[in-house]
Order: structure tokens, then sequence, then C-alpha cells
């Protein structure tokens, strides 16, 4: 087994000629916090980024970032927030949910957030992660150093490769080198939660609210026993729907008087302290970061109908769900079997979305479609860009799918859901 720890670009491309000449299968890691998810590797041998680590650029009053891959991503928040800015795309830490947790607070890079596209509950008003790569640096599956896009907002410098890396997985080749958007960080913070809705009214509030003028920037809900399982004041299990108003202290007054005024007869409403913690664990899955591997799902569908399909789930198969309407997800884990048919057929059946298994015994995620799988013109031009940019098929074969040279680029609509 071989593991290369490269320093340099230079050194990255040395390690992927290696492979090439060797006809090697090679794993591409940062930390590891995302290894959980997608089907199991069998690779002897390595590319270990996180000694590749490091801030190369920061201009606040531009708001662009450029970071080596192995950039831990808590360095980079808090730089940031020295500075009062931010990554507006919230990107998850898988390592809670997936028992990574061994760094100390570093752990997940800025390389594995571009290259997995995990964003949090912002996404509806920020955007996803590939909204704010401005440039990458990367080393194909050819050998080849390449770059795309550049350090300013607007670029229209050929193919916008930046976008086709995000979400890769690390299919397509190594990223070395990004730059990225930054954003100010709010001055002031308020989270309202209206206790007692079922799902069905908590589904209502949340899209009343979303359609005024409010300018919520986060919307969950949390079904009985949840609010136990999430950092911040939230005093007792009752469900628990969450919206998030953020910006300038009296701006953001008034339109929380606004929310008040406008779901007075939704059911009591409390202001939540500590409420930052309480959205970095809805962002981070941290209801089901119980230590086990019970398969737990992140699907991505319109939030309208959300909790109608987790109700449908659940007269076939036992299922705990809470939802991310800003982030157009439903997070789900299963009781026992991973049950994809089901969730799929059901999904279809609601008006479609993106089913991607983050948590699984190494048996099933090897045993059923980890991604959301390609209708077969997709997949057919996914293969060919695969075959052009990893030819001999090296960079993590088969995570995305269980054949090591099939399609690897993410669904046109992943991340987009309405």
């Amino acid at each position: 087994m071989t593991t290369f720890l490269p320093f340099t670009a230079q050194d990255v491309a040395t390690a992927v000629q290696w492979a090439i000449s060797e006809n090697a299968p090679i794993e591409i890691v940062g930390h590891g916090s995302k290894r959980g998810v997608g089907h199991p590797l069998q690779c002897e041998n390595a590319i270990d980024l996180s000694a590749m680590s490091g801030v190369t650029l920061y201009e606040p009053e531009e708001l662009v970032l450029s970071a080596k891959a192995g950039t831990p991503v808590a360095d980079i928040e808090r730089l940031l927030a020295q500075n009062g800015q931010q990554l507006a795309f919230e990107p998850m830490d898988c390592s809670r949910l997936l028992n990574h947790d061994t760094r100390g607070g570093k752990v997940g890079t800025i390389g594995g957030a571009i290259a997995a596209n995990l964003s949090g509950p912002r996404r509806l008003t920020a955007g996803a992660a590939r909204d704010h790569v401005l440039g990458i640096t990367a080393v194909s599956g050819r050998g080849e150093t390449f770059k795309s896009g550049g350090r300013v907002v607007k670029n229209v410098t050929g193919y916008d490769l930046s976008k086709l890396m995000t979400g890769s997985w690390g299919t397509l080749g190594v990223l070395t080198d990004v730059t990225i958007k930054v954003l100010p960080a709010a001055e002031t913070e308020t989270t309202l939660a209206i206790r007692g809705l079922s799902d069905d009214l908590a589904a209502a509030a949340m899209a009343l609210a979303m359609g005024s003028s409010a300018e919520v920037s986060g919307a969950a809900h949390l079904p009985y026993g949840f609010a136990e399982r999430v950092a911040g004041d939230m005093r007792g299990n009752d469900p628990a729907t969450l919206l998030r108003v953020e910006g300038f202290g009296p701006s953001v007054a008034s339109r929380v008087g606004l929310l008040k005024t406008l779901l007075a007869n939704a059911g009591p409403i409390e202001e939540v302290s500590g409420s930052r913690a309480t959205w970095r664990d809805i962002r981070d899955c941290a209801p089901f970061a119980d230590g086990s591997d019970r398969p737990v799902w992140r699907v991505s569908m319109a939030p309208s109908q959300a909790h109608q399909m987790v109700l449908a789930l659940r007269m076939e198969t036992g299922a705990d769900a809470f939802y991310d309407w800003q982030g157009g997800l439903v997070w789900l884990r299963m009781e026992a079997d991973p049950e994809d048919q089901a969730l799929r057929r059901l999904m279809r059946q609601f008006g479609g979305g993106h089913a991607t298994l983050m948590r699984a015994a190494p048996a099933w995620r090897a045993a059923v479609p980890v991604f959301e799988p390609e209708p077969a013109p997709l997949a057919a031009l996914s293969a060919r860009v695969k075959a052009e940019f990893d030819p001999k098929g090296l960079f993590n074969p088969g995570r995305m799918s269980a054949a090591a040279n099939s399609a690897t680029v993410p669904p046109a609509t992943e991340e987009t859901a309405p």
C-alpha cells in the first residue's frame, strides 16, 4: 500500500503520474470525514491532501479567499470571523454523523467541502457550494494540471470546470487549490420557534413565512422528540418549527415582529437563545449522530411535498425524519434496511428529487445505489466526461457507482430542488 502526502500541486501531479504508470486505483482523501459516503472503495493506494494546508490569498474588501485544498474548514471560518465574514453556504461537517470526529475540531477540508457540494440551511437564499466557487486548480487522471475560473465573480474564460468538479466527490480530478467567494456575516441573528405543530401544519407555516417579506434565512421543522437532540435553549420535546432571521439589528427586529404577527394563530412562538449552535446541529444532522450505522438518507425534494412522502414511507417501513425546509432537505433515519426502492418510488410519486445514502454499514453501501441513479442519456454523458478527465478510472473508483468507470457527474438538479 502506498500513501502519498503531497505538499504542492506538483507533488500531486507526480503521485497521479505514478498511479497512471502502475495502473493503480487511488483514493483521494483530505481528513477522511466523508469516507463513509458512497460505495466502499477497494483501493490500496491513497493521496492524502491534509498536508496541503493554508490560506494563500485573502482580500476581505474584495470578498475573495484562496486556499490549498487540505485547509481545514474550521481554520477558514475562524479567519473569516475575525473580519466579520463567513462561508454563506454553511458547509456541512459530516464527522459527527459518520463518527469521524478525531481531529479536535479540525475535521473537514475546503477541498472536501467543494468536492461534495454539501450545503446548509441557508442554501435557498445564499446558494449551494458550487455557487460560491470562483476558481480551482486540479490534476486530472491524465496527470495534467489544469485551472478553471479565477479570482473575480464574473469569469467567462471557457468552460466552467469549477462547477463540474464541485459535487464530483473526487472522481474527476484531484483538487489542489480553490478560490471562493465569501460574504459578510450577519450583525444580528434571531430564531423563532413555533411549538406544537404537526408536520403538515409546520409545512404550511414555513411556506407562509418564506413567502413573506421577512427574508427568512433558515427554516426547519423538528418533530416531537427532536428538540432535545440539538443545541440551544429549546425547552422541552414538543415539535419546534424554526425560522431564522439575519441582518442588521433594527431590520431583524422589524422582520421578527412581522413574522410574529403573520403567524400569531399558528401556535405559541418563542425566541431561541443560542440559535447559532441549533442551526449548526441541523446542518450537521446532529439528531441522527448517535454513534450507530443505522441508514441515514439525505433527501432533496420540494419542501411542500416532503411531509407527505415521509407519511407514506412510514406506512411501509420504520423511519424517523426531520426537515431542513430552506435546504430543501428531509433527513431520514431508517430503523433497519436502507429501503432505497421504496424511498425512491415514493419520491417519484410526490414530485421527484434526489436521495443520497449518507450513512450505512459497508455491506449496505456496497449493495444499494448510494447516489441518485441517472437517466440513461445523462449517464452516458457522464461516462464520456469521466473518460476525458480520468480515462483509466483511477480516482475513487466506484464511489459514486458500483461500476468503477460509470457516471460520476452529479445530477443536474442536485441541490436545486424547489
